[in-house]
C-alpha cells in the first residue's frame, strides 16, 4: 500500500513508526520549498488516505529536519504563464488547506526550522502543530506583493485573534516556534531537537484514542473553520489575482535578490 502511494505521489515518503501512526514525509527543494508536484500531491492525497482503515492518526514532517519554506519559485513562475496552471494551483492551494481539516482522523505536524507561505498553511491546518521554539514561522504572502490568501484569513483570526492576525500578516511579522505557542497559533513549543519526539508522542497517543469518537471530535470542532469558508474563498482568489500584478513583479525580484521589496 505505501509503496502504491509513493509510486502515485512523488515528493511524499511514506512509513509506520508506530502502530495507526502513518508518518508523511515530504522532500521538496531547498528549505522543502514545493515545486508543482509535490504541491499537487500534499493537496489530493488526503482523499486517498481516508480508504486506509489502518490509519488512526497522520504525523507530517519535512525531509531533513526542516518544515516547507511553501510554494517554490518554479510554482510560482508556472502559475505565472499559464491560466490553466493558475487554476489548477488555487484548486490545489483550497485542497492543502481543506484535506488536512477534512480527513477524519487526527493529523500532526512536526514544525522544524521554518513553515511559510504554503507550508505554514500545511502546518496550521493539522490538528495539532508542535514547533521547535526557535522555528520561524511566517505567512509570507504581503512580502510576496499578494493578498494573504489560502489558511490566513481563515485561521489565523480564529486561533489568535483579529488584533493580532492583523498585526502579523499585514506587517508580514515572523514568530518563532515560543511565541506562536504563547499566542494559540501552534498547540505546543519544544526543543528545537526534541520536535519529532514530541510530534511522535502525540500522534501514538492519538492512535491509542476511541477511533470513531476521535473523528466525530474532530469534525465537529473543525465546523468552527468551515463556517468561515466564504471568507477563505474569497482571500484565495484575492491572493490569486495578485499574481498577475506588478508587485508580485518586484516581491519575486527581491526575493530573488534576498533585499526588502520597494513596492510603488
Amino acid at each position: 500500500m505505501l509503496a502504491s502511494l509513493e509510486a502515485r505521489y512523488p515528493g511524499l515518503a511514506f512509513a509506520w513508526p508506530r502502530p495507526g501512526v502513518l508518518e508523511i514525509t515530504f522532500r521538496g527543494e531547498k528549505l522543502n520549498a514545493m515545486p508543482p508536484a509535490l504541491h499537487r500531491a500534499l493537496a489530493r492525497v488526503w482523499r486517498d488516505l481516508e480508504a486506509v482503515e489502518e490509519v488512526r492518526a497522520v504525523l507530517l514532517r519535512g525531509e531533513g529536519g526542516v518544515f516547507s519554506a511553501g510554494g517554490s519559485f518554479g510554482l510560482i513562475e508556472e502559475m505565472r504563464a499559464s491560466h490553466e496552471a493558475l487554476l489548477r494551483v488555487f484548486w490545489e492551494a483550497r485542497d492543502l488547506v481543506l484535506g488536512p481539516l477534512n480527513f477524519p482522523r487526527p493529523v500532526v505536524a512536526a514544525v522544524e526550522k521554518v513553515a511559510v507561505g504554503a507550508g505554514l498553511a500545511l502546518a496550521l491546518a493539522a490538528d495539532i502543530a508542535v514547533a521547535g521554539k526557535g522555528a520561524r514561522l511566517l505567512d509570507g504572502h504581503l512580502r510576496l506583493g499578494v493578498a494573504a490568501g489560502d489558511h490566513a484569513v481563515l485561521l489565523w483570526p480564529l486561533l489568535v485573534g483579529m488584533a493580532k492576525a492583523k498585526y502579523h500578516l499585514l506587517l508580514n511579522e515572523p514568530l518563532t516556534g515560543e511565541e506562536a505557542e504563547r499566542l494559540g497559533l501552534v498547540a505546543l513549543a519544544v526543543e528545537d531537537e526534541k520536535v519529532y519526539e514530541k510530534a511522535l508522542e502525540v500522534a501514538e497517543r492519538l492512535a491509542q484514542g476511541p477511533k470513531e469518537a476521535l473523528s466525530h471530535t474532530k469534525h465537529a470542532l473543525n465546523h468552527w473553520f468551515r463556517s468561515f469558508l466564504p471568507h477563505f474563498e474569497l482571500s484565495l482568489a484575492l491572493e490569486f489575482l495578485g499574481f498577475s500584478g506588478k508587485e508580485l513583479e518586484e516581491g519575486l525580484k527581491a526575493l530573488k535578490e534576498k533585499r526588502l521589496p520597494e513596492f510603488p
